[in-house]
């Protein structure tokens, strides 16, 4: 007896149709549908006609290419694709080269091509491709050919030129500028920022492109962040059914959630944060059996009470996979109405949130947790800088009467906290952070190292026990999760590390496997020395990057055996899933993991972790751009900085007066063939012998700051007779350099 399943007798239902077209890994049309079902006759295929325009009226399919249908926002058969990156093991990834739908495109994986003597694909090719759906988020294509002479668009300033314009790039690496016919000029003025089509290539003259948008005078501020925003690929707008979604929600009802509304819970966030997704409590532990302990309570939104799997709301917040922050602006995961509104802990309001009880011994050991969906209501929204002054003797008119309910008794748990990470041996590199502060015209009013208080390091450690009871419970339970994994360093990386050290005068131990506490003894060792940025430096690029992944492979920066995101769904689809996850195994109501997501997990952790990367790149280009505007009329000024990159093209070095980053590019050092040499991370003179190492301070003079591109150029001092060398490090004498202007 065949095993196939079998269609049900007489006329399929409405519901039958809707999974056979669901579940085709291809667009199909009735005459498919009809064999199927095994439909014959003008009455059945009448009622079929009648039945697939209901659907397609009720929104259930789409109708594409050759009246063929699929689900909404499906792919059709065979589509231009452009090459929109490879994987580390190869595998192409590739976008449709046109998109109407809601959000961001399916994720299309393409097959190996067959031999055929041409050059591998690369990014920003165009290939003619048959696709087949794995689900609605995921194809797989296969070439059938090769599209010549189309480039892919870019991001430029439109310019005027005679014969009608230029598009001159933002990327730094790109030199080509562009025509732009009249015609082709889509209004833009000169000084525009515009997104523009590379058109095909003729045999003469310039190549050329089409102003496919504007975005606004390259003049204002606010254009920098734009050119990360779009340089990167980050999705800015909301599609309208995410925004539809998110003004309709409304907040739960008490019943069934643990009402936590009592409890003095309190924010403490930057003092330029919009939204504040969780709130402490702590308190010492009433139970005689755990004399000098603490109960600890971490309150986070509910944002999994809102953004339910499948909807709109959730493949938008996927597709972001977080929250990107620039100097100023946020491109939020969420829609304002929640991430500022209904997810946002403000005082005196209501809201509903997931929350976990804990309680550790006087050692700071988490002894047992408890989760539970519950409605709270903050007692204050307080910053980093006010709870630190009022815990130093300095509390203000909000702080004084939660001084000894509630900050005392949080700094008293943190001291626990803290010592238990002392004693687990984590890896504490002190790497200085840049803070770019915006005025209110939106220009860079100061550029500074960023404060590290206790209040901070409270909060941190309170979100770190939160993080690690939810990977516990969630382990007890059997449930599968996304855990954040920090993998030990690689063997090779190690082997170049210890060499490296060993040269500076740091022995790292040869033991079977490396703890975090090795590397801190090497920094406790080399701080207050001459070397000790670099030994930061060097410890930090040795380290394994972190990801999120199903498969727990410890966190080694933290010393912790098992660790998942769970304190802001707000802002990291991550912690989203370990929120759906606790719901499911814990039975705390509607919102739960799905079956389809548990499947999902090793994709929807790989996905989530580009997605990070994504960001930390643009928000690290946006640092770079501004800072370069702040420069900009410094031109000419002499600077001290230290080397913080080698590269056979140049030196990267960081200045100290803002932490700006700039290149010394190798052409420009003094005297000498320089080559590189990557273990020893220096740039060496062939003639004389010259070196130039990571970490060495150097005296430099600024000769470019491009805002345009994010592009700071720097040439080494060069010493005149007779001068103080130490005087080569400030600025020259009025009258040889152009003036500071402002203060």
């Amino acid at each position: 007896m065949s095993d196939a399943p079998r269609r049900p007798a007489g006329f399929p239902s409405k519901e039958t149709v809707t999974a056979f077209i669901r579940d085709s890994a291809v667009p199909v049309g009735k005459r498919e549908i009809a064999r199927a079902f095994k439909l014959s006759g003008t009455a059945d295929r009448e009622r079929l006609k009648a039945l697939l325009k209901e659907l397609e009226a009720e929104g259930v399919v789409e109708r594409g290419r050759g009246k063929r249908v699929a689900p909404p926002q499906s792919l059709p058969e065979v589509a231009v694709l452009v090459i929109a990156g490879v994987q580390e093991d190869g595998e192409l990834q590739a976008r449709p080269l046109t998109w109407t739908g809601e959000g961001s495109p399916p994720r299309i994986f393409l097959l190996p091509e067959k031999k055929s003597g041409l050059p591998p694909l690369a990014e920003g090719d165009r290939i003619l491709a048959k696709l087949r759906r794995v689900n609605e988020r995921l194809y797989e294509g296969r070439t059938i050919r090769r599209i010549e002479s189309a480039e892919g668009r870019i991001l430029g300033v439109y310019r005027a030129a005679p014969e009608g314009g230029r598009v001159v790039p933002t990327d730094k690496r790109n030199k080509t500028a562009f025509l732009v016919l009249p015609a082709n000029r889509n209004e833009a003025e000169p000084g525009d920022l515009v997104l523009a089509d590379i058109l095909p290539a003729g045999r003469l003259g310039m190549p050329q492109a089409r102003v496919a948008e504007r975005l606004g005078s390259v003049e204002e501020p606010r254009s920098i962040s734009l050119i990360a925003i779009h340089s990167h690929g980050i999705p800015a707008d909301f599609p309208y059914a995410a925004l539809n979604e998110a003004s309709r929600a409304k907040p739960p009802t008490p019943t069934g959630r643990d009402d936590l509304r009592a409890v003095p819970l309190v924010t403490i966030d930057g003092a330029d944060a919009r939204d504040f997704d969780d709130a402490v409590f702590a308190e010492p532990d009433s139970d005689p059996a755990n004399e000098g302990g603490w109960h600890l309570l971490v309150a986070i939104a509910d944002v999994a009470y809102y953004v339910r799997p499948g909807t709109a709301l959730d493949r938008t917040a996927f597709d972001r996979g977080n929250s990107v922050y620039f100097p100023d602006r946020v491109v939020p995961m969420l829609p304002e109405a929640l991430s500022n509104d209904l997810c946002s802990l403000r005082p005196g309001e209501d809201r509903a949130c997931l929350a976990v009880h804990m309680w550790i011994d006087r050692h700071g050991a988490l002894l047992r947790h408890r989760f539970v969906r519950g409605l709270m209501r903050s007692a204050a929204r307080l910053t980093y800088e006010q709870v630190q002054a009022a815990r130093d003797g300095r509390p203000d008119e909000v702080t004084a009467p939660l001084l000894e309910p509630v900050i005392l008794p949080l700094y008293g748990a943190y001291s626990l906290l803290w010592q238990a990470r002392g004693r687990r041996g984590t890896l504490e590199l002190d790497l200085p952070e840049r803070r770019i502060r915006i005025d209110e015209r939106g220009r860079v009013a100061e550029i500074a190292p960023r404060e590290r208080l206790d209040s901070h390091r409270l909060i941190e450690e309170f979100m770190i026990a939160a993080n690690v009871a939810a990977a516990e419970s969630l382990e007890a339970a059997g449930m599968p999760l996304l855990y954040r994994v920090h993998d030990q360093p690689q063997m090779a990386k190690l082997e170049g590390l210890r060499e490296f050290l060993g040269d500076l005068g740091y022995s790292l131990p040869k033991v079977e496997a490396l703890k975090p506490e090795h590397f801190t003894r090497i920094l406790q060792k080399a701080e207050g020395r001459p070397e000790s940025p670099l030994v930061s430096e060097i410890i930090l690029r040795a380290q394994s990057q972190a990801v999120y992944s199903p498969e727990n492979l410890g966190h080694f920066g933290l010393a912790l055996e098992r660790y998942a995101h769970f304190t802001s769904p707000i802002r990291r689809y991550a912690d989203l899933i370990v929120h759906r996850a606790l719901i499911r195994a814990h039975k705390l109501g509607v919102g739960g993991l799905d079956d389809e997501a548990v499947a999902a997990l090793p994709d929807i952790g790989e996905h989530i972790s580009k997605a990070e990367r994504r960001a930390a790149l643009a928000e690290r280009d946006s640092i770079d751009r501004y800072t370069a505007a702040h420069l900009a009329d410094r031109v000419g000024e002499s600077f001290s900085g230290r080397i913080s990159g080698v590269s056979r093209f140049g030196l990267f070095v960081r200045l100290d007066e803002s932490g700006a980053d700039g290149l010394v590019p190798a052409g420009t050092l003094p005297d000498d063939q320089y080559e590189h040499d990557e273990k020893a991370h220096a740039l060496v003179g062939k003639r004389w012998g010259r070196a130039y190492r990571l970490g060495a301070r150097v005296r430099l003079v600024l000769r470019e700051a491009d805002f345009l591109t994010g592009s700071t150029l720097l040439t080494l001092w060069e010493e005149k007779a007779g001068e103080d060398p130490l005087a080569a490090a400030l600025p020259r004498p009025s009258g040889s350099r152009p003036q500071r202007r402002g203060g």
